[in-house]
């Protein structure tokens, strides 16, 4: 095949042929619609979003004859790529695109499966999933590619379910277990594979294990959704209870442990009271929380790792161990991030992990709570970090470090380390050195250790210079150490003796290892990457890479995993030392730009990918250094940054402190994107005051308005109305002064989706009304035909049907001129939700419909669950209770997965609402509850009422006293908003009276 887009933009048979970003965005955008003229317009918003220059049209010229000019060097056609009037298009045989092959060979599947010959099917699927290569063009951050590159996705997922369904009729269902747990722990709320892994596992005769992973799916149903799952689910966990699926005579399942400790050091030495006393406790079950903590050095981690390897057999289930970075440069880990971490540990799915700490708290301990587990909290910063981290079963051992004693905890016995005494010192050299050569100088061992303070650490280093020199006298080694008049104090981290311990090792380095380390120093993470290291060195890879390897050989840096750096943080400090050289300041500066662009490009393009939604940046960074590292990150996605939130949050702080300020504002505008996908919003809140003082410190008015603009998306996620209106005024104001009439339309907009919310519905329209008056005057048609989307879902909020009918049309008929099928398709299902509220149900549900699949075809999620819940409210109305339970359940799972928490919020209500007109008002009035208490988490009044109005109609006969509670307060609250609602529900409460 000539092209690939099933995986990373492949031609002419290799990987990313194509370099260019904008020319890979053209490339992907014809192969995605080959075979058809894809407009110009369309090409030109693909890659500049909203904001296209001025010469765009000349820019996509040049972007498509680099193509035709790359296409030849590669062997192919120029003339593949076509021009038309309308734009431009790509022509491809049949079996030119791995796209086309792979819905070839599932059709060729489907047929077969029709004509009764399951074998030649189960041929045909697997040879098209094999084509798969990861997320349908991977890399690529247009938002307008992302959306058409999920529906392939969505197709690779549909034809997986096919294919496992035909495995399993053939028998085949051991071969597919790997597999299918794979899928169900990316997919979680995809009940179809649950059921396909819960019938592979029955198969085999692993009953347990198949209702374990019915259970996983019902607590994640009820934690998540708070509703249960599906009836053929339901069904099919009745027939593995009842036995009719079992296979006699199949072993039982059992759990994997959890080994996740480091090797245990082998000359662990010294500590023997110490150790001897807290294994005397643990195994009397007196203290299962232990407090260790002294100075750095002293071998507080050390003692804990060998403390848990020798009580391992007792803890068997799990051995976990995090460190929480209680005192480092970087911010401590927040107890949501360490029980993220340490859930991942135990296998935990990262979409099964809660946002709110609470919840992570109960599912944490949910996970130990039957298990035998040994945890290990190192270098905590103090007692409120670690609280919520402590099992709570009884069968559990938390071993918790630290540089400080943790007076706050109500439980634990503390264990305070003082550095070794000079006979374990002495020891702990002759088990790193040697007896002999330490027997035969005990004078000289003994000085080396008081030079090394007796701190483990250094001793350790000292010994291992040792090792590797067998021609040197320790005393050789006590002279050295003593040139000077004690030069250890070099090093200044409180232990005057540490310095020169590091500085020996440092001085056998090469000097490109010498300057790799010194680099090594400017990074806030505590781990850093290989890639990392070399764009902060400017270094190939392979050459960065052997200098890394030069750095752990010397023990000055850790490779904890294959490619993953990390110091210890006192040898962290010697290389910042070496850093503050004025001679090598240059160098410093030049690594510090270099380290900062690399995140600035990798993190918006990152984010870009999070949220497809998102619009792009105003700013364009410089060109990076190395794009090869760019390209490599990005490629690992959102995961790679969801293990460095903690590091991109440093590279904020370090950016304003080093005076970096353009680039500090412009790291946080980059990652907005991602701190508010991944649910990160009091972290987003943070970064972006941080961004603003750095643009007020430039006096960038714009850059001002930018961090004022997002900061208000933080606070208004956290329901905090009034901050975010109150930023949202001072972005406004400077947005003004500067003239920008496009970013005051913005600004007006976003206004009005607070003011809604809030209840303000006046307030809100008229805020439209004056973005849509500086969008006339710019005659921007994209902006008013975007702005028509929010003006007619706010007049439907209003219950003002038939003005969101006349809106919608207009929107419609606007999106048809402009070529634009997603204005297209939000303005059918605005026009289907007016007719719907006007009583006109079955127009109301065609359009819907067709708006429901257009939407599913573009792979616009958020817009799939609204629509799910209008056709829902249209079955209810129209007597099909059942079938809006169906709906409405659907519309929830989706507005779960893709986070949206007011979605889930107005999912809820609808869906409690009908359960109870289906005859089950005991769930639907638990819904409502949960429906209430997110509601004024958010500050969602009109769903707060709601859910009274709700609550109050489950509860009318049983507790009519409770019930006029319930609709008094819905009633208020529709009457701040107002709403349509309100009527009702006062005669409601007149009829209960």
């Amino acid at each position: 095949m000539r092209f690939g887009i099933l995986g990373p933009l492949r031609v002419g048979g290799g990987e990313a042929t194509v370099t260019a970003g904008r020319d890979r965005t053209v490339l992907a955008m014809l192969l995605l619609r080959h075979g058809r003229i894809v407009p110009a317009d369309e090409l030109v918003d693909a890659i500049w979003a909203e904001r296209p220059p001025v010469t765009a049209r000349t820019q996509l010229q040049i972007c498509v004859s680099r193509l035709r000019q790359r296409l030849t060097t590669l062997g192919l056609s120029a003339d593949m790529i076509v021009t038309d009037p309308g734009g431009y298009g790509i022509r491809v045989d049949d079996d030119d695109l791995d796209a086309m092959v792979f819905r070839r060979h599932v059709d060729d599947a489907r047929a077969a499966l029709a004509a009764g010959r399951p074998d030649h099917a189960r041929g045909r699927y697997r040879a098209a999933l094999e084509l798969w290569r990861g997320p349908a063009l991977s890399g690529i951050t247009s938002d307008t590619v992302r959306r058409r590159a999920q529906t392939l996705d969505e197709q690779r997922l549909t034809a997986l379910e096919e294919y496992v369904d035909v495995e399993l009729r053939l028998g085949h269902a051991a071969d597919l277990l790997d597999e299918l747990h794979e899928s169900v722990e990316r997919h979680p709320l995809r009940e179809r594979l649950r059921a396909q892994l819960m019938l592979a596992l029955t198969t085999v005769g692993r009953q347990a294990a198949a209702l374990t992973v019915y259970r996983e799916g019902r607590r994640l149903y009820a934690e998540e959704l708070g509703i249960e799952p599906g009836a053929a689910l339901q069904e099919l966990h009745q027939r593995v209870l009842a036995g009719d699926l079992a296979m006699a005579g199949a072993p039982r399942a059992t759990a994997a442990p959890v080994r996740g400790l480091p090797r245990a050091i082998s000359d662990f030495t010294g500590r023997q009271d110490t150790v001897a006393r807290l294994l005397k406790e643990i195994e009397e079950d007196d203290a299962r929380i232990q407090l260790i903590d002294g100075m750095p050095g002293s071998g507080k981690t050390t003692l804990a790792v060998h403390l848990a390897a020798r009580l391992a057999d007792r803890y068997p289930d799990a051995q976990l161990i995090i460190d929480l970075h209680g005192h480092s440069d970087r911010e401590p880990l927040s107890p949501a991030a360490a029980l993220a971490v340490l859930l991942r540990q135990l296998g935990v799915p990262s979409d099964r992990i809660p946002p709110d700490v609470d919840e992570r708290t109960i599912l944490w301990r949910s996970e130990l709570a039957d298990r035998h587990a040994i945890v290990v909290l190192d270098n905590a910063a103090t007692a409120d970090q670690v609280v919520p981290l402590l099992p709570s079963g009884r069968r559990c051992l938390t071993l918790i470090t630290s540089r400080r004693r943790l007076i706050g905890l109500d439980e634990g016995r503390p264990s305070s380390l003082p550095v070794l005494d000079p006979d374990e010192a002495v020891e702990l050299l002759a088990r790193v050195a040697g007896r002999e050569r330490v027997a035969a100088e005990p004078a000289g061992a003994a000085e080396v250790v008081r030079r090394c303070g007796y701190l483990p650490l250094a001793i350790r280093l000292a010994g291992a210079r040792l090792a590797h020199r067998s021609r040197w006298r320790i005393a050789d080694l006590a002279e050295r150490l003593s040139v000077g008049g004690d030069p250890l104090a070099e090093l200044a981290a409180g232990e005057r003796s540490v310095g020169h311990a590091f500085a020996l090792s440092y001085a056998q380095l090469s000097a490109g290892a010498q300057r790799m380390f010194r680099l090594l120093g400017l990074h806030p993470g505590q781990r850093i990457d290989n890639r990392v290291a070399a764009a902060l060195a400017d270094l190939p890879l392979t050459f960065a890479q052997d200098l890394l390897d030069e750095l752990v050989d010397a023990h000055l840096v850790e490779e904890p995993d294959p490619g993953r750096y990390r110091f210890h943080d006192l040898v962290r400090d010697y290389a910042r030392y070496l850093l503050a050289e004025p001679a090598v300041a240059a160098d410093r500066d030049a690594a510090l730009d270099r380290m900062l662009n690399t995140y600035l490009h990798v993190v918006g393009r990152i984010g870009s990918l999070v949220d497809r939604s998102a619009s792009r940046a105003s700013f364009e960074p410089p060109p990076v250094d190395r794009p090869d590292v760019v390209e490599a990150i990005v490629a690992h996605g959102v995961d790679w940054l969801d293990e460095r939130r903690a590091t991109l949050t440093g590279l904020v702080g370090l950016a304003e402190r080093e005076g970096r300020l353009a680039e500090c504002w412009q790291l946080v505008r980059a990652g907005w994107s991602y701190w508010l996908a991944s649910g990160q919003i009091d972290d987003l809140v943070t970064v972006h005051r941080t961004g603003l003082r750095a643009a007020e410190r430039l006096g960038d008015d714009a850059a001002i308005a930018t961090m004022h603009n997002y900061l208000a998306s933080g606070y208004y996620r956290l329901g905090r109305h009034r901050e975010a209106l109150a930023s949202m005024d001072v972005a406004l104001r400077l947005r003004e002064r500067l003239g920008d009439r496009l970013a005051q339309a913005g600004s007006h907009k976003n206004m009005a989706i607070v003011l809604a919310t809030s209840g303000d519905i006046r307030a809100s329209l008229a805020s439209l009304e004056k973005a849509l008056v500086l969008l006339r005057r710019e005659r921007h048609d994209h902006g008013i035909v975007a702005l028509y989307t929010n003006q007619s879902a706010i007049l439907l909020m209003a219950g003002r049907p038939a003005e969101a009918l006349a809106l919608s049309r207009r929107q419609l008929a606007m999106g048809r001129a402009l070529g634009e099928l997603s204005y297209v398709v939000i303005a059918m299902g605005h026009i289907g939700m007016a007719r719907a509220r006007l009583g006109e149900h079955g127009p109301a549900r065609r359009r819907l419909t067709v708006a429901l699949t257009l939407k599913r075809r573009l792979g616009n999620r958020y817009g799939v669950g609204e629509l799910l819940n209008e056709l829902g409210a249209i079955e209810l109305s129209t007597g099909h209770p059942q079938a809006a339970v169906d709906l409405h359940r659907e519309a929830l799972i989706t507005m779960t997965e893709v986070g949206d928490r007011q979605g889930q919020c107005v999912s809820r209500n609808l869906l409690a609402r009908a359960l109870r007109v289906a005859g089950d008002p005991t769930s639907a009035c638990d819904l409502h509850h949960r429906a209430l208490a997110d509601a004024v988490r958010l500050n969602f009044r009109g769903e707060q009422a709601r859910a009274h109005d709700g609550i109050a109609r489950c509860l009318r006969d049983s507790d009519p006293a409770a019930a006029r509670g319930h609709w008094s307060r819905a009633l208020a609250l529709f009457r701040q908003l107002p709403a349509p609602e309100a009527d009702e529900v006062e005669r409601l409460l007149a009829d209960l009276d």
